[in-house]
């Protein structure tokens, strides 16, 4: 091997001793790793992409559908990445909420947990001092009294005599189908969850999805924590995301079938959501800096968002503004359609596997 020439220490491709760099992958000739080296690197790859943000950003919030477009044209290194600049305002976006989640599931467990001992002081109270029959001819007597103003047959009236009768003597806090005093009775003696499943009413043959949905209701009733549930269903919403978003570019693609590949409507759907992030960081912020945010503001800002995506279209789409004003309301009208079922799947999945 000629003296002149050494290897690269990356890509272990030749090269003349002289060259500063390596011509085949850019690394420097002589490249010690030091302290000031390693934090040099991180600080100016930091600040490189985030100059690229900035000028991003602007363009972003002021200009819909400007960066899409430019990115379409060719100017793909002068901009931030469609798909980085989604990831990296999601993330900042989560974050934030994430404070929110906290405080949501924390109130909800709170008012869960008065609830239920609310309840319990009800029917301890009825249970051990339960309406007798005068008692019961005195709750009914408004009805039947006014049988004939109120609209009541005779049959509704008895079954709504039987309703009170049933609930004075019911010891469940809440209309769940089972005893609730003799189920904490068997925890508090510490019977196994099968015990426990019998008395709730679990067939020995159920099926998987029911003892599931069983083992759930226990374990919330033992905890009384909605909050958890509401923090796993809050977890599952970046993950569907990955989802959502790719349905979003297929209903772009659907209305605008001659406008190029799916790859297009799906840059212009990366920076779209990359806007809606953005906007909701702000409404968090507004509402942690000013508790008492406006709700009207904060619907008017809502609001604004299809605006912003009504004139992304027109630009990116070079239609009219009649006919991008009809695509846009019926994008946003079918993918709002699909949310529904999603959340809805979403909260069950949440409550399953909290």
């Amino acid at each position: 091997m000629p003296t002149n020439l050494k290897s690269c220490s990356n890509c272990e491709q030749q090269f003349y001793e002289s060259y500063a760099y390596c011509p085949y992958c850019g690394q420097k000739s002589k490249d010690k790793l030091t302290l000031g080296i390693l934090f040099n690197n991180t600080i100016s790859n930091y600040f490189s992409v985030d100059a690229r943000f900035f000028k991003s950003f602007i363009p972003l919030m002021l200009k819909p559908g400007y960066l899409a477009k430019r990115f379409i044209g060719g100017k793909r290194l002068l901009y931030l990445h469609p798909a980085q600049m989604y990831l990296f305002i999601s993330v900042v976006f989560f974050f934030l909420f994430s404070f929110v989640a906290n405080q949501q599931a924390r109130d909800i467990d709170t008012s869960i947990k008065k609830n239920f001992e609310h309840a319990k002081k009800v029917v301890d109270s009825i249970s051990q001092n339960p309406l007798d029959s005068v008692q019961v001819k005195n709750y009914m007597k408004p009805y039947t009294d006014n049988k004939e103003v109120l609209g009541l047959t005779e049959q509704e009236t008895q079954e709504l005599d039987s309703i009170i009768k049933t609930k004075n003597n019911s010891e469940s806090i809440f209309n769940s189908g089972f005893n609730q005093r003799r189920i904490d009775s068997l925890i508090n003696v510490g019977a196994s969850d099968k015990t426990i499943y019998k008395e709730m009413g679990l067939e020995k043959d159920a099926s998987y999805l029911k003892r599931k949905f069983y083992e759930q209701a226990l374990k919330f009733y033992k905890s009384k924590s909605g909050g958890s549930i509401l923090k796993r269903f809050y977890d599952t919403i970046p993950i569907a995301m990955f989802f959502l978003l790719p349905i979003f570019a297929l209903l772009l693609k659907l209305f605008y079938y001659r406008k190029g590949t799916y790859a297009y409507h799906l840059v212009f759907s990366f920076y779209f959501f990359a806007y809606l992030f953005t906007v909701f960081s702000v409404l968090l912020l507004c509402n942690f800096i000013w508790g008492n945010f406006p709700d009207w503001l904060t619907g008017l800002i809502i609001l604004s968002t299809f605006i912003y995506f009504f004139i992304a279209v027109k630009r990116f789409y070079e239609q009219g503004w009649f006919l991008s004003f009809l695509k846009s309301s019926f994008i946003v009208f079918f993918f709002f359609t699909l949310l529904i079922p999603i959340t809805m799947f979403l909260g069950f999945f949440a409550f399953m596997y909290y």
